[in-house]
This record gives structure tokens, sequence and C-alpha cells, in this order.
């Protein structure tokens, strides 16, 4: 990762997309519970950022492809760095809900 990637804005559209085309993957909601009780992309599984540890109710595989989003981009960031240090290896920090042009649901 090069210097100006940090800077670089991840895509939520691109990576649903990408989520969508990978088989077995889950997509990891890391907002609060309240927040994702507001509205959350259709087959999300919200396990906020404080509770982390708890990942291995929805992924016990570490080798299980991660897409992972918040509200604007920054705990999923923090999220991938995290799980990457916990021995997951295909995480991608897909971005903010704030910037998904899809469906959400209550």
């Amino acid at each position: 990762m090069g210097f100006f990637d940090f800077f670089k804005q991840s895509n939520i559209n691109q990576g649903i997309e990408e989520y969508k085309m990978t088989a077995g993957a889950v997509l990891l909601d890391v907002r609060t519970p309240q927040e994702y009780q507001e509205g959350h992309i259709p087959e999300s599984k919200n396990v906020p950022l404080q509770q982390l540890d708890n990942i291995v109710s929805v992924a016990k595989n570490k080798d299980i492809s991660l897409f992972v989003y918040c509200y604007s981009g920054s705990r999923s960031r923090q999220a991938t760095g995290m799980l990457q240090r916990m021995g997951y290896s295909k995480v991608n920090n897909i971005g903010g809900i704030a910037a998904y042009s899809g469906k959400v649901e209550k």
C-alpha cells in the first residue's frame, strides 16, 4: 500500500458488487446496533467495532472473504486492520454506507 492509497476512498457500491460475486462471503457492518437498526445493507451481519472479538459468530473460518463497512469508512478501516491481526486473510474495507446508492433495510 502506497502513501496515497491511505487517502483513497473505497467505493462501497463497487464493493457490494464484489461481495455478491464472491461465494460464501460475509458482508460485515461494524456500526452500533442502533445505527444498524436505522438502516443497513441487505444480507449484512452486524458486529460492532467495539465487539469485533465476537466475529467468530459470523465468520469461524479465517479464510472467508469479509467485506466490511460502517458509516463513513473510518471504523471499517480500523476493523479491517483488527481482523487482519486476528488472522483473517481476505478482508476488504468497502467504505461507508453514507455513499451507498442501493436499497437499505430496517
